[in-house]
């Protein structure tokens, strides 16, 4: 197996240490992701930027991390799903909600349900939505801006997830304890 380095900010490539001390300063500490993507400055700020700005979409701080964790199950990715279950909670993601996505399970709420279900569509059938999809999501009470902004967030965790995949990330120890493996059935 190829190895990939694990930077912080006193050893990444110049370029990235900058990006990397912005990380520490949100996070406390410089995330696993963020670390191996540093081996490629771009790809770093690529996804902190395109981070900022799913930040800005008009989905609410909970309707993100249920984007983000769905795409990230849909992906199998054991990083992202470890570190945003324990994001989640902050964003005013509840308990039996966080369990269904990290199970495959439907949502307690079917609004919430009708978005994960639109974000997991795009995932299988690669972006390819059918009319019935694009309308039980538009009747749940979702925007079409919304399509635009669970697309933007599919972009950024297929950054990371597939990083994730080719480095074999580890987990941060902050994010252990949501440690994460797919169900076999969901």
């Amino acid at each position: 197996m190829t190895e990939f380095n694990l930077y912080d900010e006193t050893n990444a490539p110049e370029a990235a240490r900058s990006i990397l001390n912005t990380a520490k300063g949100a996070f406390g500490f410089v995330p696993n992701l963020l670390g191996t993507l540093a081996e490629s400055p771009a790809a770093a700020e690529a996804y902190l930027t395109l981070a900022g700005i799913v930040d800005k979409t008009s989905l609410s701080p909970a309707e993100r991390q249920i984007v983000l964790l769905t795409v990230s199950y849909e992906n199998t990715c054991h990083y992202c799903m470890a570190a945003h279950s324990t994001l989640a909670g902050g964003a005013g993601v509840d308990a039996a909600t966080l369990d269904a996505l990290r199970s495959g399970a439907a949502l307690p709420d079917a609004r919430q349900d009708a978005l994960a279900q639109f974000a997991r569509t795009l995932v299988q059938e690669r972006g390819y939505a059918s009319e019935a999809d694009i309308k039980a999501f538009l009747d749940a009470g979702f925007t079409k801006a919304n399509i635009f902004d669970v697309i933007t967030a599919t972009a950024l965790k297929t950054i990371s997830n597939y990083a994730n995949h080719v480095a074999e990330t580890p987990v941060d120890e902050a994010f252990e304890p949501q440690s994460w493996t797919r169900p076999e059935a969901a």
